[in-house]
């Protein structure tokens, strides 16, 4: 399937199909479909029984699936194709460069703008769900009171009346009971994430606050004061140009963690969803279903995009 795709070259360096063009991805596809029934009817025949068992795999019907499938929407599972090609994920193309997030830390000064690239980076939050957070939400050390996830994480609630008009796009239903916050949106964070933030509680976090807003104002006649979204973009702004960077825009914050858990996590758009809370999956909707946050392979993922494994 490499040597047809023009993927794997020959020993004399030239693809196998020299003068022609190469397979593209759906004619690979259809190849591998026919490959796998030619395994299939050998495995049936008592030829090579292990490899059939391995080929014989199905997977969850996505929305694709069940709009051009007649009566899809009464199928529980499809057939998979280990043959088929997997190709490169589609990269954004507004992520941001190589080495951005160490020169973004370098340049801020201020604990709470170092807390800000590193929520970024790490959670995959978008800006609105980081400026609307509040204390309350956050759940950083394990076994917290909520009992909805044993590792520390944090909950992204939708409140659409906070002062700074920051707001989650997310609407998963939540409530606050006994100061506990439980339901939204958990997202699992990671210990840079833990460091930063009591970094910037512990040196300049206002005292006296009443609004319980994580996000604030530092300096000027607002400070103390729940930061607004608008700041965060012109602050990681004016960082950008310092760096040599250009305009760096919160969001390429999140297709940056987004594609770097596909990589560490084979390509498993459920965990890649999941883990950036997408609303969808071709980043959401491709599979049905929800990841446990504590599945092997989704904190496994989740840490190595973190650095925290080789």
């Amino acid at each position: 399937m490499g040597m047809v795709g023009a993927e794997v070259r020959m020993p004399l360096g030239e693809p196998w199909r020299v003068g022609k063009r190469p397979y593209g991805r759906s004619a690979l596809s259809i190849a591998a479909a026919c490959l796998k029934g030619f395994y299939l009817h050998q495995s049936s025949l008592g030829i090579n029984g292990e490899l059939g068992k391995k080929l014989d795999k199905s997977r969850l019907p996505s929305r694709v699936d069940r709009r051009r499938s007649f009566l899809g929407h009464v199928k529980s599972s499809l057939p998979t194709n280990a043959l088929a090609p997997k190709g490169p994920h589609r990269r954004h193309p507004k992520m941001l460069p190589d080495g951005a997030r160490e020169r973004l830390l370098e340049t801020v000064s201020a604990a709470r703008d170092r807390l800000v690239v590193t929520w970024l980076a790490d959670g995959g939050l978008r800006v609105g769900e980081l400026c609307g957070l509040h204390l309350v939400d956050l759940h950083l050390r394990e076994n917290a009171a909520c009992g909805e996830c044993r590792a520390p994480h944090l909950h992204v609630c939708h409140r659409p009346g906070n002062p700074n008009q920051a707001e989650a796009k997310s609407k998963y239903p939540w409530r606050v009971e006994h100061g506990i916050v439980t339901g939204g949106l958990i997202k699992r964070v990671s210990p840079a994430m833990v460091h930063t933030y009591f970094e910037y509680i512990t040196t300049e976090y206002p005292r006296g606050v009443g609004h319980g807003m994580l996000l604030v104002q530092l300096h000027g006649a607002d400070a103390g004061q729940p930061w607004a979204p608008v700041g965060a973009r012109r602050m990681l702004g004016r960082a950008g140009k310092r760096t040599g960077l250009g305009l760096v825009k919160p969001h390429a914050f999140r297709h940056s963690f987004t594609s770097a858990v596909l990589d560490a996590a084979d390509g498993n758009l459920l965990i890649a969803r999941d883990a950036g809370g997408w609303a969808s999956a071709a980043m959401g909707d491709e599979v049905y279903g929800h990841i446990d946050v504590h599945d092997p392979v989704f904190d496994a993922a989740l840490r190595t995009v973190w650095g925290e494994t080789k």
